[in-house]
């Protein structure tokens, strides 16, 4: 039985084979990079309960949701997916078969009781913050309890997180997520993340470092630090020194085995000189930069509360250009904020015109329940906003494509990732992140192998051996 098309196995879980003891759990992950290595951390704390990754859900023990409150509607649609569990759960029930259902992530951590009560289907509710306790509350649902576990003290976010088996971290592939940084405290009127994610808090170094050489002993070759706002990472160095993400890169750039580094999402605030320099001075920091802006007329800026100007914002840009010449920008974009007009809309096509990104993601306005911008009068009809996305997109779409063909002739480095579709092929990453197709006598998975790009497609570069 399936689902749906909505939920389908979460391919970031172990690929460990399940004995035939093992209890088995399904997982779906919705959203960003974060939950994404939040899944892997639930698939770790679960295996010591026994519970094994599957692909089939009619097989599963434990359905686990992993959900994302950015979108529209994002509650209602995870309430709509409960309603089809409930059905397979009872038809399951009726053959002597347990299941039990849990919702994690960030919808989980805003509705907290509220799903129970909804959709009695659900046997526990997580949130991000405690899923050092998820074992636990597994014990505790297979007991028959009802769980809702989504109260925290922010010092528990970073403690007790599991470690994954060598084997099942290389299982993942030669690339890998490191959380660093967790919240935001920038309460931008748009924005759900600091009422889920709670405010901003670093996890300390010893801990990154200690994780990132365990990735690098198991075989991954380029790690990406996440955190809602990443560049807001500080933590204590040696002797008592005050380090943030410029200090912390530079750290880990000295471990031996990982050949790239990456960081997402950043905020135009938090990024200071030190982290530039890091761009200046580190080959192994890749020179592809996600800097959301969202506006580019500074009167919405000021009604978003992004505490920047468009031409501090521009300025930034030509800092970090200026020591990284190569470096490709990608960023979000929000059209039809409240009390947007066609002045403010044109200011974000001229901002977008003068940066020229390689990649962007662009979104309409849509009223978050609790926010600041939820309240606000002046909102702009959907029609038009609609005709502004359009005009957007399709300017970034141009951006994209003419970046890509730029990199046609020239050739690059890429880290060779997995096999291709066709026989034949490998898929590689560029240092800009498009997927590069190569033959596959061109290198072995985790190598970094130099390629001519032949030509650019509408989603990734083809290559031939140089």
């Amino acid at each position: 039985m399936e689902l749906n098309d909505t939920i389908t196995h979460d391919e970031t879980a172990p690929a460990e084979a399940a004995t035939a003891s093992s209890k088995k759990v399904f997982m779906k992950t919705y959203g960003c990079q974060m939950n994404v290595y939040d899944s892997q951390r639930m698939s770790d704390a679960l295996a010591v309960e026994g519970y094994q990754p599957t692909e089939t859900i009619d097989e599963a023990d434990l359905v686990l949701i992993n959900t994302c409150h950015i979108r529209e509607k994002a509650a209602e649609k995870v309430y709509s997916q409960l309603g089809r569990l409930q059905k397979m759960k009872k038809e399951r029930a009726a053959l002597g078969r347990d299941m039990m259902v849990g919702v994690a992530g960030c919808v989980a951590q805003a509705e907290g009781d509220e799903i129970i009560r909804r959709a009695p289907v659900v046997d526990l509710v997580i949130g991000p913050q405690t899923y050092h306790r998820l074992p636990d509350v597994v014990r505790k649902a297979r007991a028959g309890e009802k769980v809702v576990e989504t109260e925290y003290a922010v010092e528990d976010k970073f403690e007790h997180l599991p470690t994954a088996p060598r084997k099942v971290v290389r299982s993942r592939g030669v690339t890998a997520f490191l959380t660093v940084q967790e919240g935001c405290d920038k309460f931008c009127t748009f924005c759900v993340v600091p009422y889920t994610r709670g405010s901003e808090v670093s996890r300390p170094v010893a801990q990154i470092v200690a994780e990132a050489r365990q990735l690098a002993e198991a075989g991954v070759r380029e790690v990406t630090l996440l955190g809602q706002n990443v560049n807001a990472w500080h933590g204590e160095g040696p002797a008592g020194a005050e380090w943030g993400l410029g200090q912390l890169l530079f750290e880990l750039a000295k471990i031996p085995g990982i050949a790239r580094l990456r960081y997402t999402t950043s905020h135009p605030r938090d990024i200071d000189d030190a982290l530039i320099e890091a761009h200046r001075d580190l080959d192994i920091l890749m020179p592809y930069l996600h800097l959301p802006v969202q506006s580019g007329s500074d009167r919405i800026l000021k009604a978003m509360n992004r505490k920047h100007t468009a031409a501090d914002y521009l300025r930034l840009i030509e800092r970090i250009r200026a020591v990284r010449p190569d470096i490709a920008m990608s960023g979000d974009f929000i059209v039809g904020f409240p009390g947007e007009t066609d002045e403010d809309f044109d200011a974000t096509m001229q901002l977008v015109r003068e940066v020229d990104y390689a990649q962007a993601f662009s979104f309409k306005y849509s009223p978050r329940p609790g926010t600041p911008g939820a309240d606000l009068g002046s909102h702009v009809v959907e029609s038009v906003k609609d005709e502004r996305l359009q005009l957007l997109q399709a300017l970034l779409f141009k951006q994209q494509r003419d970046f890509a063909a730029s990199l046609v002739g020239r050739e690059l480095d890429v880290l060779v990732e997995k096999p291709g579709r066709e026989p034949g092929q490998r898929v590689g990453r560029s240092p800009w992140l498009q997927p590069v197709i190569v033959d596959e006598n061109a290198g072995e998975i985790g190598d970094i192998v130099t390629v001519r790009i032949t030509k650019a497609g509408s989603n990734s570069l083809f290559s031939e051996p140089v």
